[in-house]
C-alpha cells in the first residue's frame, strides 16, 4: 500500500470517528496495526483538523458567545463549558505527571469498544418512555468533565461516547447532550493538541526522520473534509434517532477485531 492512500485511510477514519461516538484513538490505534505508522504530530495535526471542522456547524452558539454574552444564559452555558473543561484539563495534567501512558496493545481498545457498545444498548433502553430535558446543570458539567478524563485512560470508550452517555444517564435530550459533549470537546482537543505541536516541534530528538509536510497537509484536508460532513449528518440524525445503531456498531466492531486477532494468531 502506498503512502499516500494510507494517509487518505488514516485522515478518513479520524474524520468519522473524532465525534461519532465510536473512539477515534480506537480506530488509530487498530489502524496503525495494519497500516504504515504516523508520527505523533501527524495524529495530532489531523485530529485537530477534525475538531476545527465542526466550528461552522455551531455557528448559531457561537454567534451568541460572542454578540451576546451579556445575556445570563449565554454567561451561564459558556461558564458551565469552562469548568468541564478545567476539570479535564486539570486531571490531564495530573494524569501526565503520574506517568500515565496509553496501552501499547489493542486488547484494551477492543474490550472498551465492546463496553461502550453494551452500554449504548443498555441505557438507550433505560430510557424507553422516560422524558429527556434540555437544561445543562452544574452537576452535568462535572460529570462530562470527569466523562472526558475516563476516555483519555481507557482509549476506545470515546470522549463523545462516555461524555454523551452520562448526560443521557442524567435526563439530558440527545440532542442537548451531543451539543454540550462537542462544545466541550473543541477547546479541550485543541489545547492539548497545541500543547502536544509545541511539544513536537520544540524537543523533537537529534537525527530524526524529518516530517513530510505534504502528507501531513494531505492527512489534514482529508480529516477537516471528512469530519464536517460526519459531525452534519450527526447532528440531523440524533434528531430523530436513538444512538442504538452506534452501540451495535461498536459490538460488531469488537467482534470483529477479535476474530481477526484470533485468526492471525
Amino acid at each position: 500500500m502506498s503512502d499516500r492512500i494510507a494517509i487518505i485511510i488514516l485522515g478518513i477514519i479520524e474524520g468519522i470517528t473524532e465525534f461519532l461516538p465510536i473512539s477515534s484513538t480506537g480506530h488509530l490505534l487498530l489502524a496503525e496495526h495494519w497500516l504504515p505508522r504516523q508520527s505523533d504530530l501527524f495524529n495530532i495535526l489531523i485530529q485537530s483538523g477534525a475538531v476545527i471542522a465542526v466550528l461552522p456547524l455551531f455557528h448559531e452558539r457561537l454567534h451568541q458567545f460572542v454578540f451576546q454574552w451579556r445575556e445570563k444564559a449565554t454567561q451561564d452555558y459558556a461558564l458551565k463549558i469552562l469548568l468541564a473543561f478545567v476539570i479535564t484539563g486539570i486531571g490531564g495534567v495530573l494524569l501526565e505527571r503520574a506517568g500515565f501512558k496509553l496501552p501499547e496493545k489493542p486488547w484494551p481498545v477492543v474490550w472498551a469498544i465492546l463496553a461502550g457498545g453494551i452500554g449504548f444498548l443498555l441505557v438507550e433502553r433505560w430510557l424507553r418512555g422516560r422524558d429527556l430535558h434540555d437544561l445543562i446543570t452544574w452537576p452535568v458539567a462535572v460529570v462530562v468533565g470527569a466523562g472526558q478524563l475516563i476516555a483519555a485512560v481507557f482509549p476506545g470508550t470515546s470522549r463523545s461516547g462516555v461524555t454523551i452517555l452520562l448526560m443521557l444517564i442524567l435526563g439530558i435530550s440527545r440532542p442537548a447532550a451531543t451539543e454540550f459533549s462537542f462544545l466541550v470537546c473543541i477547546p479541550t482537543m485543541l489545547a492539548a493538541g497545541g500543547l502536544k505541536i509545541f511539544s513536537a516541534l520544540s524537543h523533537s530528538p537529534t537525527g530524526a526522520e524529518p516530517e513530510h509536510w505534504g502528507m501531513v497537509l494531505l492527512g489534514f484536508v482529508v480529516s477537516v473534509l471528512v469530519s464536517f460532513l460526519a459531525v452534519k449528518w450527526l447532528l440531523r440524525y440524533i434528531q430523530t434517532h436513538t444512538f442504538i445503531v452506534f452501540g451495535w456498531y461498536r459490538i460488531a466492531l469488537a467482534a470483529g477485531i477479535i476474530l481477526l486477532f484470533s485468526i492471525l494468531n
